[in-house]
């Protein structure tokens, strides 16, 4: 599968958390309250992923309630199950899961809900690496998900292991070609550790169904801040646009990057040549991500673009 860029497809991008607790699990708010909160501060929909466990009776937060015109929700829930290279449980993000999902099986692994997730019809993600400290042999269980979680803010200011790229990445180079990168608050409003990392997605409207689509096709992008407002491959440079920030550059499988610096910048051309000669040596065919980084230091990240091997 080759992620399709989302700036040329009809529709408009919506902002929305997929990673958040009340506390019918962990958090410390009332679900309408956390899901209020959202919504005050202009997210357009929110899945709320209380952890599903016995601890906690199994909980799938029935939001239905509170959909309207201008904000939704999706259903879906944090899964886990044994048992990691660490030997702690998997944590695993399911958007779109129904509300009679089956709790965890005896003897059932993180791999095994995971896959019965989407299985359901659940959009996957692979939760925290850092935090949970996942090693390649851990992403390739759970190599069949749909996407990686690249930024949780809530492990980022609290312990520093916010970031998931360094599993995607690998994951990349190995050539799964359908993983797509995520980013979310992991909320629990005990801290300051909501409002922090969002997804947006494209798509025609708000309707829940249409979101999960959306984020299975991998038509988004994350952010911690800056837009994107368009990303073009044409010839050996690619072409971006975007809200003013101070650097928009490429990264890949390899350590080459090519970038524009600057102060308020909004857009760039990219040449591509500067990373041939690296791809040379890839076993896979090439692939890349856009990064933007604002004058804060807040950023934005693309999915991976697939290129057809060159040379």
């Amino acid at each position: 599968m080759t992620i399709i860029s989302p700036f040329s497809l009809p529709g408009r991008f919506w902002r929305g958390n997929l990673h958040t607790h009340s506390n019918l699990s962990d958090g410390a708010l009332h679900l309408d309250e956390v899901v209020g909160r959202y919504k005050a501060v202009g997210y357009d929909f929110i899945m709320m992923s209380e952890h599903f466990t016995h601890h906690f009776n199994y909980p799938i937060a029935d939001t239905r309630h509170l959909r309207g015109n201008d904000f939704t929700t999706i259903l879906g829930a944090e899964l886990h199950a044994p048992v990691t290279s660490a030997g702690e449980w998997w944590h695993i993000v399911a958007a779109g899961l129904p509300l009679d999902f089956a709790p965890v099986k005896k003897g059932e692994t993180g791999p095994q809900i995971a896959k019965r997730a989407v299985e359901a019809g659940a959009f996957v993600g692979i939760a925290h690496p850092a935090w949970s400290q996942l090693t390649i042999e851990d992403g390739r269980d759970l190599s069949f998900a749909h996407a990686v979680e690249i930024y949780n803010h809530g492990c980022a200011i609290e312990c520093d292991r916010g970031e998931g790229f360094y599993l995607l990445d690998q994951l990349l180079n190995e050539g799964h070609r359908h993983l797509t990168a995520f980013a979310t608050d992991d909320a629990h409003f005990k801290s300051n550790d909501h409002f922090g990392g969002w997804v947006h997605v494209k798509a025609q409207s708000l309707d829940p169904d249409e979101l999960l689509a959306a984020l299975k096709a991998g038509h988004y992008y994350s952010s911690q801040g800056p837009q994107f407002n368009d990303i073009r491959v044409e010839g050996n440079e690619v072409h971006v646009s975007c809200s003013p920030v101070d650097t928009i550059a490429i990264v890949c499988g390899i350590s080459r990057t090519a970038q524009k610096i600057g102060r308020s910048i909004t857009s760039a051309a990219l040449d591509l040549t500067k990373l041939e000669d690296g791809w040379l040596m890839e076993k896979t065919s090439p692939w890349f991500r856009v990064v933007l980084i604002d004058h804060a230091g807040k950023r934005a990240w693309s999915n991976p673009i697939w290129l057809e091997k060159r040379g």
